[in-house]
């Protein structure tokens, strides 16, 4: 069998983060009843006019600067022309001929961790269509035009990647930097970030680009791994038969492990493109460009190194910390009200990200105060509660954000300092449990365990344990 080299492009769609749609004032709200969110302008009613939401120019700017483009500093706006139930219309407003953005790059490790560049062929703004709902019990399909015209950057890779390893980085390195800007939350499970493979084999060692085929409903990196190991695989055994791949478009089932064909693929001209007459042309200041340059945050590789020499934390804990940038931004406002760093890291590295785990939750969705945070961390080192009650309090911290404070003693969580009750359990536990006794004398020290255990039952678990440890072994 021939040795093959898969060669992948992107598409990615990312939905941004502004309160209204792009071409009109309807909300962009995730999760609304059907069709609640929309107008004349997002429902493609004759005689609606659209007007450019300012904040997605900004937005497609920041991800374009972030990435290394150049910028268009004169663009226009194009009609996409195609027939379907979700796209009110029948065109899509997009831009093909002028795009915002160009010739970036951004910086990825290979299988081997290797450092590369994968080319940005253009950033581009667009609108986004309906969604059809499929009632499979009344055999229709339904359409929901909450979606419709909700502002969308496609982000256009060149066919730079080599591996479901790589196309994962990409997009993880994109997501991130996209997550910084505040651009976009880039929820793939909720569809704010959504990636199109377009994949094609060639022989190792050769220059020429074999057919592609672009594959579609890759909603997690799970999916995109599994996609393209299924695609690959697949054209290698259609060239291995004699065969040829065709182009199209096709669609990929997770569950299944198989994808299955949906259309030829279209070309530009499928599409009949020309220039939208109801839109102005985009002109793009320096001034501009250098208010939203001025705007950029410390991306993740700055933090990184900054976290390195001034909090002096392990480089395993600022990795998972600055992987989101809500996450990093809790652990330095905690930090700045006086907190150990270290100690601030392990609250989010424990029982934080176990929290998120059991719950399915993304780090950005963490709602702890860095107030709260900061006094938990105050309260253990001043042992006003011991370990397993701060878990308690920690995770109703989490969950309904509660004070630290109000809840521990509501829930009367707060060790006992009443030196004379602990030390009278003590010893009432030391005359209950003779045995015990005996077996720590002849040397065997786990023995302890027995007594401390009755101690903290007596105490209701408002004891520190490490004092209890202490009064025991200062009796014995």
């Amino acid at each position: 069998m021939r040795e093959y080299e898969t060669v992948i492009g992107l598409e990615v769609h990312v939905e941004l983060a502004t309160k209204t749609k792009i071409f009109c004032s309807c909300s962009t709200a995730f999760g609304a009843a059907p069709n609640m969110h929309t107008c004349p302008v997002c429902t493609g009613m004759p005689g609606s006019l659209p007007v450019l939401n300012k904040q997605v120019l900004e937005y497609a700017i920041a991800v374009g600067l972030a990435t290394n483009c150049d910028i268009t500093r004169y663009g226009k706006f194009d009609r996409k022309n195609y027939f379907y139930p979700d796209n009110p219309q029948n065109y899509q407003i997009s831009q093909l001929y002028l795009p915002i953005c160009r010739n970036g790059k951004v910086e990825i490790s290979d299988d081997e961790g290797n450092k590369k560049f994968v080319g940005i062929h253009e950033i581009h703004m667009e609108e986004d269509a309906g969604k059809l709902n499929h009632d499979d019990w009344d055999d229709a399909s339904l359409v929901d035009y909450n979606r419709s015209g909700v502002p969308l950057i496609e982000i256009v890779s060149e066919p730079d990647m080599r591996s479901a390893t790589e196309v994962i980085n990409y997009l993880e390195k994109l997501r991130m930097l996209i997550q910084y800007l505040g651009a976009s939350d880039c929820k793939l499970q909720e569809g704010s970030m959504r990636a199109d493979v377009n994949l094609s084999v060639r022989e190792k060692g050769s220059d020429t680009f074999g057919t592609r085929t672009e594959m579609k409903n890759l909603n997690s990196f799970t999916a995109i791994s599994h996609a393209i190991e299924g695609e690959r695989e697949r054209q290698i055994d259609i060239l291995e038969s004699g065969g040829q791949v065709v182009q199209e478009t096709r669609r990929w089932d997770d569950v299944k492990g198989e994808s299955y064909a949906m259309r030829s693929k279209e070309d530009a001209q499928d599409y009949r493109y020309f220039p939208d007459p109801d839109l102005v042309p985009v002109v793009v200041s320096e001034e501009m460009i250098d208010e939203i340059k001025a705007k950029e945050p410390e991306f993740r590789d700055a933090k990184m190194e900054r976290y390195r020499s001034e909090f002096g934390i392990p480089d395993y804990d600022i990795e998972i910390i600055t992987s989101a940038k809500h996450m990093a931004d809790l652990f330095e406002e905690t930090v700045k009200l006086g907190a150990d760093p270290k100690k601030v890291s392990n609250w989010l590295m424990g029982e934080t990200m176990r929290l998120l785990k059991e719950k399915g939750q993304d780090a950005q969705d963490v709602k702890l105060s860095p107030v709260h945070l900061a006094k938990l961390v105050s309260m253990t080192e001043e042992r006003q509660l011991n370990n397993i009650n701060a878990k308690k309090v920690f995770e109703a911290m989490f969950e309904e954000g509660v004070s630290p404070l109000e809840y521990a003693t509501e829930h009367d969580l707060i060790t006992v300092q009443d030196t004379g009750a602990l030390t009278a359990a003590v010893e009432a536990a030391i005359a209950a449990c003779p045995k015990a006794v005996e077996d720590y004398h002849a040397g065997k020290e786990k023995a302890i365990g027995a007594i401390v255990g009755q101690v903290m039952k007596a105490m209701k678990g408002q004891a520190d344990p490490g004092e209890v440890n202490r009064l025991i072994k200062e009796r014995l």
